[in-house]
């Protein structure tokens, strides 16, 4: 039977499915026709630094058990495509995910049914995006160097409908405890005074800073007219069970989040 339970969030489930392969279900209030997940990096087929939901072909795992995994996942969901898996580069660039996509991109937007929009991370903070009328989707790979130049501002652009008709829910990335940032970094983030904070037992007395992503994507969002915007509020780097990190471990495997609208629905 399936399996659920809260994942340190106010604003997910984590669930199991009957094949084992667990994703997170974004609690946010968007139309029922609109599909959403995380992946979690549990119940794949990969191993070493990889095990073992691997989704990322670029990492340096075996491409036949990354396309095994995605078979899986494309299986345990019931996806009715294939998603629109992208070269990601950590630019600002989103594209409509119906149009060939020729070069690296970091979002894709659509507004046909079965098409899914999908990005990988491992810390960068995923980001999906829907409407209220459930026609129009997003999904957004907003890391700092992505966020800091126009990402989610572009993302938003892209919508047919007010930006306060813009549902947004952020996925699992690195923490607002353990994203070390430099002034420099900060600077170009911007953001209330609120999303930064000193590290304590700083030793080495550098200026680095601790950043809350989480909040800075809802800071930029709220910019632009979105303040319909929750977030999962889980860590990657702090959660090692559930999550790939970059930061903590280097070399690893990728999650997804994805989104699509069901023409089932």
């Amino acid at each position: 039977m399936p399996v659920a339970m809260t994942i340190i969030s106010r604003s997910s489930v984590l669930h199991s499915s009957q094949s084992s392969a667990q994703f997170i279900v974004p609690n946010w209030p968007a139309p029922s026709a609109v599909k959403a997940y995380s992946t979690t990096r549990l119940s794949g087929a990969s191993g070493g630094v990889y095990a073992s939901m691997n989704l990322g072909l670029h990492v340096g795992d075996q491409d036949s058990q990354v396309i095994r995994n995605r078979s899986k996942l494309s299986s345990d969901l019931t996806l009715p495509s294939e998603p629109v898996w992208l070269t990601q580069a950590h630019s600002a660039r989103v594209v409509n995910a119906d149009l060939a996509i020729e070069s690296a991109v970091d979002g894709t937007f659509s507004t046909r049914a079965n098409t899914i929009c999908v990005v990988m991370t491992a810390d960068c903070l995923p980001l999906l995006l829907t409407n209220q009328a459930g026609d129009q989707v997003a999904a957004i790979h907003a890391g700092w160097r992505g966020m800091s130049n126009g990402i989610i501002e572009n993302a938003v652009a892209l919508f047919n409908c007010h930006a306060a008709e813009i549902v947004a829910w952020a996925g699992p990335c690195i923490g607002p405890t353990q994203f070390e940032v430099g002034a420099e970094v900060r600077a170009l983030l911007g953001g209330p005074d609120s999303a930064y904070r000193k590290i304590e037992d700083n030793v080495d007395q550098s200026n680095k800073l601790l950043a809350d992503l989480y909040q800075l994507c809802g800071h930029r969002l709220a910019a632009v007219g979105v303040t319909n915007y929750s977030h999962s509020n889980a860590c990657t780097y702090l959660d090692e069970h559930h999550f790939f990190s970059y930061r903590r471990d280097g070399q690893c495997g990728r999650m997804a989040s994805l989104i699509w609208i069901d023409n089932e629905s």
